[in-house]
């Protein structure tokens, strides 16, 4: 492994840390990394070391890259100095991509308490959107944002139909970061349909790191469950990005949103009433159609087909409908590759 650290700002004492594995040879089938970006929390005061190295490692050791930034503090930290510094660093990253064989659509960023608040930034508003996002303890509300950034933008209000998907962890007991943060940042998703996955832990600290006892004093009063977000990131990171195969990474078992509906193509993942809505759509699945007015009966004698489709059913996603009711479930990949050359209009 090689480790790089970067001089991004010397006047404000910004670095980057690059952790870039081998590929190829013993790593048969290993060409090119997915990544994670690491932004340590401190309140915008300083960068914390124990939200540093200890969180790069277990995802080294799952297959990931990884980088630390160590961001605007104090008073250089005035709003957006920490983001340009985020944007300026994924710049360098995507121009070393070759080099270092980094995947650059598959980094997510991880981040802690008001290193949480930037990578929400960065998930939000930043040039450079990542992938994922990896959230601890965050601070996301605009109350919680301005008392450790007075010109710092609420995350929360930011999210839009572009943010990624998002795993969120906090405990419920912690006396610094209020666990409306999470909260809210979990409606603020489900609002936009995004994919996420929260983990509210009962009771512990604010700013527990991995919870290892090595980080967290054993007689700290924190829930043993608390430290299996990490494993339980990892999973998640290897759901929305895929995982590794002989092939380089598989297909995400899980979309970043609930419908296809906001991308450029139609598929069998968008809504009905997105699908219905589509002459041409209407074209290419006829015979499907013609099966699903068949099999599929309205609730009542009132209401036609079209009705019940573009109304009580319309939210839900045409694969799971067809599925539900077994309908041409063997055509998937063909009606999929069908809609896939449909404008989502």
């Amino acid at each position: 492994m090689k480790i790089e650290t970067i001089t991004l700002n010397e006047k404000r004492n910004v670095t980057l840390t690059a952790m870039i594995q081998d590929v190829g040879g013993e790593f048969r089938g290993v060409s090119k990394r997915p990544a994670v970006f690491v932004i340590p929390g401190g309140g915008y005061m300083f960068c914390s070391d124990r939200e540093a190295d200890p969180i790069a490692f277990p995802y080294l050791k799952a297959g990931y890259d990884a980088f630390i930034l160590r961001y605007s503090v104090k008073e250089d930290s005035v709003w957006p100095n920490p983001l340009n510094d985020y944007d300026q660093a994924m710049d360098y990253i995507k121009d070393k991509a070759d080099e270092w064989n980094v995947i650059t659509d598959k980094i997510a960023v991880i981040g802690f308490s008001a290193g949480g608040h930037l990578a929400g930034a960065a998930a939000t508003m930043s040039k450079n959107r990542p992938a994922a996002a990896i959230l601890g303890y965050a601070v996301l509300r605009e109350d919680t944002t301005h008392e450790i950034s007075p010109q710092g933008p609420s995350i929360i209000d930011a999210v839009d139909e572009k943010t990624c998907p998002c795993f969120l962890f906090a405990t419920r007991t912690d006396n610094v970061v209020p666990i409306q943060n999470t909260l809210d940042m979990m409606s603020a998703l489900n609002k936009f349909g995004t994919s996420f996955e929260c983990h509210i832990y009962d009771y512990g600290p604010h700013g527990f790191s991995t919870g290892d006892t090595s980080i967290q004093a054993k007689s700290t009063l924190i829930s043993e469950r608390a430290k299996n977000w990490v494993s339980d990131s990892i999973g998640w990171l290897r759901d929305v990005l895929g995982d590794f195969d002989e092939n380089g990474l598989t297909k995400p078992a899980c979309k970043a949103h609930i419908t296809d509906d906001g991308e450029q193509w139609l598929s069998l993942d968008c809504s009905l009433r997105r699908i219905f809505g589509n002459p041409e759509a209407l074209k290419v699945l006829s015979d499907t159609i013609t099966v699903m007015k068949k099999e599929i009966k309205p609730f009542s004698p009132e209401m036609t087909f079209d009705d019940m489709m573009l109304g009580v059913l319309g939210k839900m996603k045409m694969r799971d409908l067809l599925a539900e009711r077994n309908i041409d479930v063997d055509r998937f990949d063909e009606l999929d590759e069908k809609l896939s050359k449909i404008p989502n209009i």
